[in-house]
Formats: structure tokens, sequence, C-alpha cells
């Protein structure tokens, strides 16, 4: 098991939430067809926030309710983060956008960008923000022409197991958990990539957001809920400290 020096993390993370709500000024004037309004959803600048992508396309953007809550209750209990446990929600076109550096993205169907979201989700990429998307199962198709439609000047590439995402928290030499069986294909995960750091993560045939669901609802084993958990601390370690 690798540990980051929590002060150094909590540092730079504190760095980058500075650096976000610079940021959401820079972008106000940019639309606003927020799902909630910006005080129904607070951001505590003083801690770990984690912000569900309402994505357009039709896709079950909402899937697993208590997957983000029992997430952050796991980062609290288990690192020095100060964690907002409440799960906020937001469109790339929100005002506020710029004030979650990490967004989570889940679901089984169509993943649609409009071209002014491209650009904002661009901007927001290329500025400090980072994008983890969870295939939930039947995702892969459409969303590898989404991303490539976003980004069409650089490649998702598959991280080899080396890769500081698998080992800047929990250590993990095998690459991502397989939490669910789905195609019976090995778990993969995939980035794009700007300047050395990874902006997007993909992770396929994996699904530990499944993992982070309360025990009912999957019926998954101890292990299994773990190592999706652990797999989460480590891409949002990664996402505030690169």
């Amino acid at each position: 098991m690798f540990r980051i020096v929590l002060l150094a993390v909590l540092t730079v993370l504190f760095s980058c939430i500075s650096v976000f709500s610079q940021m959401t000024e820079k972008n106000a004037g940019l639309g606003n067809i927020a799902v909630f309004a910006a005080e129904e959803t607070p951001v505590n600048p003083g801690s770990v926030t984690v912000a569900r992508l309402h994505y357009g396309g039709g896709g079950d953007w909402y899937w697993g309710n208590s997957a983000i809550p029992n997430f952050l209750k796991f980062v609290r209990d288990n690192s020095n983060f100060p964690v907002d446990t409440i799960e906020k929600t937001v469109q790339i076109m929100d005002d506020n956008l710029f004030r979650f550096p990490f967004l989570f993205a889940t679901g089984h169907g169509i993943m649609k960008f409009t071209a002014e979201e491209r650009e904002r989700l661009r901007d927001y990429l290329g500025n400090g923000g980072f994008l983890f998307i969870n295939d939930s199962y039947g995702m892969d198709k459409n969303l590898r022409q989404e991303i490539a439609a976003l980004f069409p000047e650089r490649e998702l590439v598959e991280l080899p197991f080396s890769h500081p995402i698998y080992h800047c928290y929990y250590d993990f030499p095998n690459g991502p958990p397989k939490i669910h069986e789905h195609d019976k294909k090995a778990a993969r995960g995939y980035a794009v990539i700007i300047d050395g750091r990874v902006v997007l993560y993909y992770l396929y045939e994996s699904d530990i957001g499944d993992g982070w669901e309360d025990p009912q609802v999957h019926n998954d084993p101890t292990e299994k809920r773990t190592a999706a958990l652990d797999m989460g601390m480590n891409i949002l370690v990664y996402a505030l400290t690169h």
C-alpha cells in the first residue's frame, strides 16, 4: 500500500480549489442551464467536493444514487481530507462548473455534448479540471465517439499499470479492479492526456461506481466493494494532486 504525504496533498488540494474559484468568475458569462440554482448546491471551498455530471443524450446520468455519498464518506474516514459528503449535480453550461475540480459521470446509455458544451468542457479540462467516466455498462461505443469529438487532436490511450493513478494512494499493480462481470472482459482504464496530465479517465469493464453503492443494491462481496472504493480514492487523489 502506497500513501501520499497528506500535508502535501492538502496543500495542492487547497491550491486547486482556489484556482477553480477564480475560474468560476472567468467563465460566469458562458451560460447557465443549471439543474439547481447555485444557492441550492453550495460549494464549500475548504472541502473536497465531487459533482455528478448531468450530461445530455438520454443516458441515465443519475444512476446509483448511493454511490457518491458512500464514496465521499469513505474518503472522509480513510484520509485527512476535509470532505463535503453531500453529492452535487452540475451541467457543463452551469455557472458554477469551474468550482468543481472533480466530475463523476456514469450510466448505461448515450452521452452527448453540444458544440458549445464541448468547447466549455475542453476549457474546464485544460485548466485543471478532471472528469472520471465510469461505464456502468453499454456506454463504450457511443462514448468513444463522443470523446473523439471532444478531443479530435488527441487519442484515448490505455494507461499502463505503472501509471501513478494505480499507485498514488492504494496499490493496484494489476491495474483497475474488476467489480462486475458484464462481458467478462478485463477491466481497462483509458485516458485523455494534456501536457503529461490525465484530464479524463475512462474506466471500462470494471464499474467501480456499482461497487460504491449500498451493499444490498448489488450484493457484492466486501472485498469487491473495498477494491472499488480504494480505486476511487486513487482517482480522486491523482486528480487533485497532478
